[in-house]
């Protein structure tokens, strides 16, 4: 299947008005301060996307998971390494040494989509400024990517036992409201 046959012109605006919320919230204007509801709005129209293709391939029996995360790591992995290229070269000539060895672990997290539990764990008082973390933003793409490593065995799980799946959305419906409540009452 090609996935041309299912292009939404709409969504490009949705992800347009994305990506800027988030630059204007890097960019320091006051009015963009919820930079990472852009992000969200991104997760969220890709969630959408990747239902709708997997979905659509699944009826159609086309849908093999081999082709799906080929198509993943062709649209995701060239990109990817040329900013890490580039940022590599950048970053030698930038940063100071604990921070270009602070770089060279942030690098190594990225083929293996963990970016996002890298930076996390090292976040803190004393660490480094984000200003001097060239692949900070590779934190969302790891988000996305672990998304589509689990995502995809649901969602095909769920199209073959149609008859699981309210309640199963009523069981997650319940763990995100748990969780909610969890964090409300930890603050």
């Amino acid at each position: 299947m090609n996935n041309k046959n299912i292009y939404r012109p709409e969504i490009d605006g949705l992800r347009a008005l994305s990506v800027l919320v988030v630059f204007f919230y890097h960019l320091d204007f006051s009015f963009f301060k919820g930079g990472y509801l852009g992000v969200d709005i991104f997760f969220v129209i890709s969630g959408y996307l990747i239902t709708q293709i997997i979905t659509i391939e699944f009826t159609q029996n086309k849908f093999t998971f081999v082709s799906f995360y080929e198509r993943r790591i062709r649209r995701i992995l060239p990109i990817l390494y040329l900013v890490a290229a580039v940022s590599f070269f950048a970053s030698y000539v930038i940063l100071f040494p604990r921070d270009f060895r602070e770089f060279g672990q942030s690098l190594v997290s990225i083929p293996f989509f963990s970016s996002n539990i890298f930076f996390w764990l090292k976040s803190g008082y004393f660490e480094t400024s984000s200003e001097l973390r060239p692949l900070l933003n590779t934190w969302s793409l790891s988000v996305e990517e672990q998304f589509y490593l689990i995502y995809p065995l649901f969602l095909v799980f769920f199209l073959k036992k149609k008859y699981l799946l309210p309640t199963m959305c009523f069981i997650f419906f319940f763990i995100v409201l748990l969780r909610i409540s969890v964090l409300q009452f930890t603050k």
